[in-house]
C-alpha cells in the first residue's frame, strides 16, 4: 500500500461520506459551505463541501472495507494492513511535518505535532455542485431568455384570477314568533253597597235632669300628670322591695349571693388567704 492509493481511497469515500478514518491518526471531515457574498455584496459565491483534518481518536471502518472488497481479502487483514501503513504515515508527519496526498492536499504537523490539512485550491468533493462559478451582480447582463421567461413568469401571475377568500358566515338561527297572547278580561269591580246607618231611635228620659248648679267640678283623675305620678311611685316601690331582699339576702346567705356575681376564679381571688 502506498500514499497515491490511500489518498484516492479517501477521495473516493468523502464524495459519498462525511468522515473517513486514518485509525490511530484521526479523520478526514467533510462539510458544507452555503452561499456567500464577497466584493462588498456584489459576487455571490456558491455552496461547496470543504474538506479538513481532525485528529482526534475516532471510530470508521469504511476505509478498511473499501480496501479489503478491492482487494478481495478479510478485513481482520486489511484493518492490520492499513493501520500499519497509517502508523508509518504518523511517524514521517511528526518527523517531517508535511506528507502530500496527491488529488487531496497537504497533511501537516506544527512544533507539538498539532495535525491539520491544507485543501488543493482545485479540490472538488461536492459533485451536485457541478458547474455552478461565482456570479457577479456588477457585470451581469440578463440575456434575452432569461428576459423573456421572467416576462412569461409575469404575464401568468396576471393571468391567474385572484380569488378571494369570503369569511365563512355561519346562517343565523331561525327565530320562531312568539304565540300572541290574548288579552286577559278586565274584570271591573263591582260597586260596593252603600249601607245608610239606620236612624236610631231616641229613648225618652224619664229621670229626673239634674241641674247644673248640683254638678260640682270634681278632680280630673284621667290628667297625663297624674299617671305619671303614679307610674314613678310604683317603681320607686319595686326599687325599694329588691333592695331590701338584696339586703336581706346579703345578711343571711352571702356566699350564695357571691356565686351568683362572681365567677369561680374571681371566687378563688377573693377568698385567697395567704
Amino acid at each position: 500500500m502506498d500514499i497515491d492509493l490511500l489518498s484516492k481511497m479517501v477521495k473516493e469515500l468523502i464524495l459519498d461520506n462525511d468522515r473517513v478514518v486514518l485509525p490511530g491518526l484521526g479523520c478526514f471531515v467533510a462539510e458544507m459551505v452555503p452561499s456567500t457574498f464577497s466584493d462588498k455584496g456584489y459576487t455571490i459565491n456558491p455552496p461547496y463541501r470543504r474538506l479538513y483534518f481532525r485528529s482526534r481518536p475516532d471510530y470508521g471502518d469504511a476505509l478498511t472495507r473499501l480496501y479489503a472488497e478491492g482487494n478481495a481479502i478479510e478485513m481482520e487483514i486489511a484493518d492490520k494492513i492499513i493501520t500499519d501503513f497509517v502508523s508509518e504515515l504518523k511517524e514521517v508527519l511528526f518527523t517531517k511535518k508535511t506528507i502530500v496526498f496527491p488529488g487531496l492536499g497537504r497533511l501537516r504537523a506544527t512544533k507539538e505535532n498539532a495535525v491539520f490539512f491544507v485543501a488543493d485550491e482545485d479540490l472538488d468533493i461536492y459533485p451536485a455542485g457541478f458547474g455552478l462559478e461565482p456570479l457577479s451582480l456588477k457585470t451581469h447582463q440578463e440575456s434575452a431568455a432569461e428576459v423573456t421567461a421572467a416576462v412569461e413568469g409575469l404575464k401568468q401571475l396576471l393571468e391567474e384570477p385572484v380569488v378571494e377568500l369570503q369569511p365563512s358566515v355561519e346562517p343565523e338561527p331561525k327565530v320562531e314568533p312568539e304565540p300572541m297572547l290574548e288579552p286577559e278580561p278586565v274584570v271591573e269591580p263591582e260597586p260596593e253597597a252603600v249601607f245608610e246607618p239606620e236612624p236610631v231611635m231616641e229613648l225618652e228620659d224619664h229621670s229626673h235632669p239634674v241641674p247644673e248648679e248640683d254638678v260640682q267640678d270634681g278632680p280630673d283623675h284621667g290628667s297625663p300628670l297624674l299617671k305619671a305620678l303614679k307610674v314613678i311611685l310604683i317603681i320607686c316601690a319595686v326599687l325599694a322591695i329588691l333592695l331590701g331582699l338584696y339586703i336581706a339576702v346579703a345578711k343571711l346567705a352571702p356566699e350564695w349571693l357571691d356565686r351568683l356575681l362572681y365567677t369561680k376564679v374571681q371566687l378563688e381571688i377573693l377568698n385567697y388567704k395567704p
